[in-house]
């Protein structure tokens, strides 16, 4: 079938390039999924004479925007024939004048053909990696064995993402800008990640992963963007999807509690029922989707071991109960005024409520004195809501549009802590309070438009971003171990004013893109004078954000692509804020108000090669970043309290080289193995640290050769049952003054569609034999420690979804 596709486009190419009829008028449209609304690449179009004969007239194929052009069509009456694999071909007559050189015929949506749906999901599955090279799309339907989980698990399935404490890694950093629908928002973060954990995948359409953003996009994020589309129907009429999903977790315990403390959870549900409704009439589409994900989690069951040059051995435990329940929603509307110009209304709203019911024993080397019991309750509501209206207007050539949106969000974190403190000689209650609104305004245009060869992109954002925090601690009369100065106001003000320009020119062989965003940046942090350490600081800076791809097709089948991009990552709120945080009684994390961005230019040499039934990709790529932010440990004096607080570490550099595998090995057997292998160093450095006393930390050069391997092995079983096993092993790897060992786990997945293909079942299994265990190694100037954490990570769940 691929070789009658090459052969087809080999003779519409000719004929387009031998055509000599009367050059009078062209012919143009855009080919769409009639689904998804995306443009769709390389689909034959045909014209044909409107007689008894149909005879050939000209043929041509789309480009990457799903645009085509007919050249030198003499009037008269036609018939147009579009055809795609997976597809209905659509047919229609047209009728070309001799009053107008160009001729628009506008959108086509071509539908899914179900009788070749075994044919689409090859081909998407073939371009999982597009012709660009630049941009990698995943459907989350595909992704069998983490279907009915959150986000965060189902990224860490794919090529080049790990996951580590919550976050993502995108070839090996955490620094990746996490977008939805092509916006930041407070569910996951401006700047920072944020919610991944808690996202159910049921709201989630598709995930792409970006690895060389345009100038297009937010200059933040030296590692890249992921970008996670959410569900949207649009078909005409009244129709949607229902799903329910429950599970279970923490089947056994991996390892027994440290004596005098509450069980650890066991057998933890899981529940997530989710709907997608739209009711389209003439004009007006209306959508609606909604999730509510409950669960409960071990979610943290950290055993330490904590040594220090004095001799103090120190064994403890942090063990977190969680119970989680996450509602998200976003409901809108389209009104298609006309052909030309669409408006968009839509709000995204939700709430997360987290109880953690935790406990931290600390003992002796020996275990057998008890020196300390921390217990305590956690109890946090995050409330998110966004209003986002856009307005589309499209000129009368393809491609060529106009877009101006707004978007304003507002969330707040309200978090209540209570601990009892029991030590040999007293026991004390004690609690502090955190409120902090976040405002963010959204203003940017967007205007694009395709050349001879290539497409022009250029627009303008601005963002004002403003977010007030009040933390106030409420100590005991007596043996508080609260830093009662260090509690208080602050206010984070950013104000971010950008322009655009990106071009991208393309001939037959050659693809070429350069791209320049200009952004300013001006933060202000303004902290409580009565702050016993920090006082108000900030930044600000006027910087250029260059981005440049070439590409040249070798043939067919082989393409190789450069790139270069220039990004930045500016420290969030959190990152910077004044507060101690009391999560872990003894290892505590502080902010830097006086922190800085750090900058990142990025190199990346790819090459794709296209085979029978598969292909191979392959990336060697270079990051140098200026002004690295991490967290560094301390001690002051002779107590043994950590404190983990945020500086600009100097420079650090990242070498990899990443390899896709994909191939359908038989009629039931296809596999997609990634391998990706990266060297990590970050210079020796010297840093002030004031917090809670000042003193100058040295931390030596560290190094480290790391990398991961995953590999989704897919079976098409009979009765249309389909299959997916994946395996994940992570090699050691460095973080701030130490480095994390070895991780490996195995998922597998399984469902079945019923109802006449309406309706699906799923049962799926995350780290099916209990081996994934986080181990870390951490020293300091006085002290070392290492820890094993035997969080939940194996959880079964099944699933039913009914579309109608």
């Amino acid at each position: 079938m691929r070789i009658k596709i090459l052969v087809n486009t080999i003779i519409f190419l000719w004929s387009v390039l031998t055509w000599s009829q009367v050059q009078n008028t062209t012919v143009s449209g855009k080919i769409i999924d009639a689904n998804l609304k995306e443009p769709l690449a390389y689909v034959n179009v045909v014209l044909k004479n409107n007689n008894t004969t149909n005879e050939f007239v000209a043929g041509v194929i789309t480009n990457d925007e799903g645009v085509f052009t007919l050249e030198n069509v003499s009037s008269g009456n036609y018939l147009i024939e579009v055809s795609f694999i997976g597809f209905k071909t659509y047919s229609n007559t047209i009728y070309v004048g001799a009053n107008s050189k160009y001729l628009d015929l506008g959108t086509i949506a071509l539908e899914e053909d179900v009788s070749h749906l075994d044919e689409v999901v090859i081909t998407s599955k073939k371009e999982a990696i597009g012709s660009k090279m630049d941009k990698k799309t995943y459907a989350v339907s595909a992704n069998i064995s983490q279907s009915g989980g959150t986000v965060l698990q189902s990224l860490k399935n794919l090529p080049g993402i790990t996951t580590q404490e919550g976050k993502v890694q995108l070839r090996g950093s955490d620094k990746v800008l996490v977008l939805i629908d092509d916006k930041q928002t407070a569910i996951t973060g401006f700047g920072n990640q944020n919610g991944l954990d808690n996202i159910p995948t049921s709201a989630i359409e598709r995930i792409e992963i970006i690895n060389n953003p345009s100038s297009k996009y937010d200059a933040n994020g030296n590692a890249g963007i992921i970008n996670i589309i959410l569900k949207k129907e649009n078909q005409n009429g009244f129709n949607g999807t229902l799903g329910i999903t429950t599970g279970l977790g923490a089947l056994w315990e991996r390892k027994e509690n440290l004596p005098g403390i509450r069980p650890q959870y066991k057998m933890t549900p899981k529940i997530n029922p989710s709907i997608a409704l739209n009711y389209r009439k003439e004009k007006i589409n209306f959508f609606l989707q909604a999730d509510n994900l409950y669960t409960e989690t071990l979610n943290k069951n950290e055993f330490t071991t904590r040594s220090y040059d004095d001799g103090t051995v120190i064994n403890q435990q942090l063990k977190r109960n969680r119970n989680t329940n996450f509602f998200t929603s976003k409901a809108g509307l389209d009104w298609f005024m006309n052909d030309n110009n669409t408006l968009t209304i839509s709000g995204l709203f939700s709430k997360e409520s987290i109880k953690d019911y935790g406990d931290q024993p600390f003992y002796n080397q020996q275990l057998t004195e008890q020196l300390r019991l921390w217990q305590f309750l956690e109890d946090e509501v995050l409330t998110a809501a966004m209003f986002s209206a856009n307005f589309e207007h499209k000129f009368s050539q393809p491609g060529h549009k106009l877009n101006a949106s707004f978007n304003y969000t507002f969330d707040r974190e309200d978090e209540k802590y209570f601990f009892t403190n029991t030590t040999p000689s007293f026991i004390e209650e004690e609690s502090f309070f955190l409120i902090a609104d976040q405002k963010v305004v959204d203003v940017a245009l967007d205007y694009s438009k395709p050349l001879k060869n290539g497409f022009l992109e250029t627009g303008f954002k601005f963002r004002n971003r403003i977010i007030p925090t009040d933390m106030q601690f409420n100590p005991s009369d007596e043996n508080s171990v609260l830093d009662t100065g260090a509690d208080g106001k602050a206010e984070y003000k950013e104000i971010i004013p950008a322009v655009y320009t990106n071009y991208t020119y393309e001939t037959e062989n050659w693809e070429a893109e350069a791209g320049l965003r200009l952004e300013y940046v001006n933060l202000e942090y303004q902290v409580d004078p009565n702050h016993n350490t920090y006082q108000s600081n900030g930044y600000n800076y006027f910087q250029p954000f260059p981005n440049a791809r070439i590409s040249y097709k070798i043939n067919d089948k082989n393409r190789l692509s450069a790139f270069y991009n220039r990004r930045v990552d500016r420290p969030d709120e959190v990152d910077i804020r004044i507060f101690p945080k009391y999560d872990d009684a003894e290892i505590i994390k502080v902010g830097n108000p006086a922190l800085n961005p750090q900058f990142t230019n990025s190199f990346e040499l790819g090459y794709k090669n296209q085979w029978n039934k598969g292909y191979l990709y392959t990336a060697l790529y270079h990051r140098i970043t200026d002004g690295t932010i991490t967290r560094i440990a301390t001690t002051e004096g002779d107590s043994n309290l950590i404190y983990n607080v945020s500086h600009n570490a100097g420079n650090s550099f990242n070498t990899g080289l990443e390899i896709v595998v994909d191939k359908k090995l038989s009629d039931v057997w296809s596999a997609n193995l990634n391998m990706n292998g990266y060297y990590n160093k970050i210079d020796a450095f010297s840093v002030l640290n004031k917090y809670p006393v000042e003193n100058t930390i040295s931390i030596s050069e560290q190094t480290a050769y790391s990398g991961n391997i995953k590999l989704n092995v897919l079976a098409k079983l009979p009765k249309e049952i389909e299959a997916q096993l994946t395996s994940i092993y992570l090699a050691p790897d460095i973080i701030p003054q130490g480095k994390i060992k070895s991780r490996f786990s195995i998922d597998f997945g399984i469902k079945k569609p019923i109802q006449n293909n309406k309706g699906e079942l799923f049962l799926n299994a995350t780290d099916l034999f209990n081996t994934l265990v986080i181990k870390k190694e951490v020293n300091g100037e006085t002290f070392n420690f290492t820890s094993n954490d035997y969080y939940e990570t194996q959880v079964i769940r099944l699933g039913y979804k009914y579309k109608f």
